[in-house]
Order: C-alpha cells, then sequence, then structure tokens
C-alpha cells in the first residue's frame, strides 16, 4: 500500500492532478510582463549548487537573481495558506517540506552569490514586477523594449 491518502471523491482527485508544478497562471502572467519590458530570463532553469539542485521558476543568469513564484497552499501562506481538514498525517509533513525545501535552497543560492525573490500568487502583478526589478535594475541597452521605445517616444 502506498503513503498516500486515498482521494476524498473524483472531482478533488481530478483538481489535485491539475496543479502544475511550472507554468502556472501567476507565472506566466509575471513572465510575459517582465518580457514586455525588455527583462529576458530562463524559465524553470537548474542550477546544480553545492549541497542543493534548486530550479527557479525565472532566473536572470548574467545578473544571478533568482525569482520563485509560490503558491499559497503549497508554500503555507501566512495569509491565504489553508491547512487541509482531511488527511492531516499526509499533508502537515507535506507543506512543511516543502517551506524547508524552500529556505534551503534559498540559503544555498544565496552561498552562490545569488539574490532570490520570492512573489506570492496572491500578490498583485505589479506588486511582483516591482520585487523583480527591484532586484535585477533596470533591462540592458539595446533590448528588444528599448529599442521600441528608442523609436516610438511617448
Amino acid at each position: 500500500m502506498a503513503d498516500y491518502p486515498l482521494p476524498l471523491n473524483p472531482g478533488r482527485s481530478a483538481n489535485m492532478r491539475a496543479n502544475r508544478r511550472s507554468d502556472t497562471k501567476p507565472e506566466l502572467a509575471l513572465r510575459r510582463a517582465l518580457h514586455s519590458q525588455g527583462y529576458r530570463y530562463r524559465k524553470d532553469y537548474r542550477l546544480d549548487l553545492i549541497g542543493a539542485r534548486v530550479r527557479p521558476d525565472i532566473a536572470f543568469t548574467a545578473r544571478r537573481v533568482a525569482v520563485f513564484v509560490d503558491g499559497c497552499f503549497w508554500h503555507c501562506c501566512p495569509e491565504h495558506g489553508t491547512r487541509p481538514a482531511n488527511n492531516t498525517w499526509y499533508w502537515e509533513p507535506k507543506l512543511a517540506r516543502n517551506v524547508e525545501r524552500d529556505r534551503a535552497a534559498d540559503a544555498a543560492l544565496a552561498a552562490a552569490g545569488w539574490r532570490v525573490v520570492r512573489v506570492w500568487e496572491h500578490e498583485t502583478l505589479e506588486a511582483a514586477i516591482d520585487a523583480v526589478v527591484a532586484a535585477i535594475g533596470a533591462p540592458r541597452p539595446g533590448s528588444e523594449a528599448n529599442q521600441l521605445n528608442a523609436a516610438n517616444p511617448p
């Protein structure tokens, strides 16, 4: 017998299967907004660091900035994270491991000289963009967005 709980019903089972590891709606929105502003990045980029393997949702490799878009449920948001009422024997340790893994990834990235930006899925797109831009700075000269803005001044 597996160490997984039996699903409550087929609907819940389908809902849990539909959860994505990458390319979530908040992540896609952030990536689109950053790209339209001239920022170039790698998505779901694997970093093999000393003692850890980390996959930021968005990685600015030249500037050494790793961005994570954390889901409120999966990463235990203090504002919106909910604790499951059923199968707590399974969910409580699983969610705690997610948070521990986040802290370990942050520490490994910081030790390797990376800046880490974590945004919650519930944050506004503008707040998420501001947090990322504050960490990486202005787009590089010659980027697509800068060339378009120079050709069509306001």
